[in-house]
């Protein structure tokens, strides 16, 4: 039985590099719908994880898909889903049961063209708010953005152990270009691969929803007595619908746990950020074209830094505002029409002028030649 993608180089479809590492990561169960440009990591995992000892289901719908995942976390196994725009929007309500009842799972969204229907085949960064705010009521999501093919795997893998150690839904928000693109990867050998485990409670342990921010989560059948429930709860998942108390206890506890870890949290690639007049802030399959315009702009003298989310959501403010007091200019190349731009408005608060670069429809990406263009027209602005 082979069990993991063995250590060493391969050259993978960023939707293969995601499905092997959620198996690496100890996902044994997975449960979609097809959609496209998400369908091959169903595919993938359909021939893999029964190899793993794992299950693959193909549901109804998107909204089973997840309520499938959500049971199978609570019954022990570690479960994701996957999808592209259509099928993210379906699954919110779930993801908001998925807060509030704190349920460990990976939903991946390979995100196209949208609205709607949109382009299915085309690419598109339209979801990174609908990642943060998708759900109704007041939680705090936690958002992967892969740049790479070697980033489907390492923030695969990522998001499983995120996914335990805050017991909270994880959003891998990749696009189409990543993942359909082929690359040359590197699968670190597997005892230098971290891999969080669940924190299981103690024989005496009785509350399920407390503790210092993250408690211990059961499985069922384990012989725990425990109530799971989308309403407001206590500490033990007793429905308290009409306790204020109770509520602000519940929901301030679930932001909490993420607001306060945003150092912990915000992962980026930060690069001449000390010492530059203009700085880029990107992510996802725009941030591709950052490099070479960085070295174009280099070669002609203007001092260029940039950082490159790896973690959208908690947004990393301290980095950028640091940025902003010295960069004159911030670019945002983005494949919408300006979703986290305003976020870098709103945190350089006037500090530098920030100026999106956006493309939308028919799959275009932003190029070097487009991205370094803006920069050197921003030289000398304020």
């Amino acid at each position: 039985m082979v069990n993991h993608l063995t250590s060493g180089s391969h050259f993978m479809r960023g939707n293969e590099a995601l499905a092997e590492a959620a198996i690496v990561a100890g996902c044994r169960f997975f449960a979609a719908y097809p959609i496209t440009p998400a369908s091959e990591i169903s595919e993938h995992l359909a021939k893999r994880l029964p190899q793993a000892g794992g299950i693959m289901i193909q549901m109804e719908d998107e909204i089973a898909s997840l309520a499938s995942v959500i049971g199978a976390s609570w019954a022990g196994a570690k479960a994701m889903t996957a999808t592209s725009g259509p099928g993210f929007s379906l699954m919110q309500e779930n993801i908001g049961y998925a807060f509030m009842t704190e349920t460990p799972c990976v939903i991946a969204d390979i995100q196209r063209a949208g609205p709607s229907t949109g382009q299915a085949t085309k690419c598109g960064q339209g979801d990174v708010m609908q990642a943060r705010w998708g759900t109704h009521g007041d939680y705090a999501s936690i958002v992967l953005s892969p740049n790479s093919v070697q980033e489907m795997f390492d923030l695969t893998v990522r998001a499983f152990n995120l996914a335990e150690e805050y017991r909270t839904p994880i959003i891998l928000l990749a696009d189409e270009i990543i993942a359909h693109m082929s690359e040359q990867m590197v699968v670190p050998p597997l005892e230098e691969i971290t891999i969080v485990d669940r924190k299981k409670p103690k024989s005496t342990d009785k509350a399920f929803f407390d503790g210092d921010g993250v408690a211990p989560m059961p499985s069922v059948g384990e012989g725990f007595n425990v109530t799971v429930t989308g309403s407001t709860h206590d500490e033990f998942g007793v429905r308290f619908t009409a306790d204020p108390k109770i509520h602000r206890v519940l929901v301030t506890r679930l932001v909490e746990k993420i607001r306060s870890n945003v150092e912990l949290l915000a992962d980026f690639e930060a690069v001449n950020v000390d010492n530059c007049e203009v700085g880029v802030v990107s992510y996802g399959c725009a941030s591709r074209a950052v490099y070479e315009a960085v070295e174009m702009a280099q070669d002609r003298g203007i001092k260029v830094g940039f950082i490159r989310l790896k973690t959208i959501w908690p947004f990393p403010e301290k980095a950028v505002e640091e940025m902003a007091q010295k960069a004159k200019n911030i670019i945002v190349p983005e494949m919408n029409l300006q979703q986290v731009f305003f976020e870098v408005q709103r945190v350089v608060k006037g500090a530098a002028r920030v100026t999106p670069v956006n493309k939308i429809g028919g799959g275009e990406m932003v190029t070097p030649e487009e991205l370094f263009s803006v920069i050197e027209g921003s030289v000398g602005e304020r």
